[in-house]
């Protein structure tokens, strides 16, 4: 009798496990990549707040062979408005753009040598990097949604780190952006948890970014933790640490 009920609880785990994982394959093959999204989107901004951000956080940045640099970010959306003060090595610098207008500061002095504009790179140009890269990357996965962004209609399942993920393969309009871009989420929560880019992707060269954490700014769940690696070596490259302004 004890044999029989054994055999017959494997046989209910065997089904039952056997069941997920058909779930999981079925999941990968018949969602779409906008259902994906939405799915992600409806976790990391469950109330729609980023189209509407005013928000401030803090991003402390460490790299090997390098100084910690904190960074601390200020977006308004609905007014266009961004400033970033950067503090490193004792010197702090700003780049702050009001709709149209671009300002720079150093040392809270907007009066700067072309020998200091350039040993700080505070142009405008640079300034305007600054503000695509941090609205871009604190902005996922919602920024894919953004006019100009291309995604592919077939969602992939990858595992990754030896844990697996639907998979979202984007790129851009040439007008926007020539990278290709991997966004891996979890298939329970359809947290991001991964992203990856390729500048040439038969090179393998680009980087993979690991996510680590949730930290809720304005109402969104953004990575805590952004560890950079290489493609190619898997060199580590640095980390970024996300807190409240």
């Amino acid at each position: 009798m004890t044999s029989r009920l054994l055999t017959f609880v494997s046989m209910r785990y065997f089904i039952l496990l056997l069941a997920l994982c058909l779930g999981n394959l079925s999941l990968a093959q018949g969602i779409t990549a906008e259902q994906l999204l939405d799915k992600t989107i409806a976790f990391h901004d469950p109330n729609g707040n980023w189209k509407t951000f005013d928000g401030e956080f803090k991003v402390l940045m460490r790299s090997p062979n390098s100084s910690d640099r904190l960074s601390t970010i200020a977006i308004n959306i609905p007014k266009q408005q961004f400033n970033l003060l950067v503090k490193k090595d004792g010197d702090s610098y700003t780049y702050t753009f009001d709709k149209g207008n671009c300002s720079t500061t150093l040392n809270g002095s907007t009066e700067i040598s072309e020998e200091h504009r350039k040993n700080y790179r505070l142009t405008c140009e640079r300034g305007e990097m600054m503000k695509n890269y941090y609205t871009y990357l604190y902005g996922l996965p919602m920024k894919l949604k953004d006019p100009g962004t291309l995604l592919e209609d077939k969602v992939q399942k990858k595992t990754f780190k030896g844990k697996e993920y639907l998979v979202l393969k984007v790129s851009y309009d040439k007008n926007v952006g020539s990278d290709v871009w991997y966004f891996y989420f979890d298939p329970n929560t359809y947290a991001m948890e991964v992203y990856q880019f390729y500048h040439d992707e038969s090179k393998n060269d680009g980087e993979y970014i690991l996510l680590e954490g949730l930290e809720e700014i304005n109402g969104i769940k953004m990575p805590k933790t952004r560890a950079w690696y290489m493609n190619k070596d898997n060199k580590y490259l640095g980390t970024d640490i996300l807190t409240k302004s």
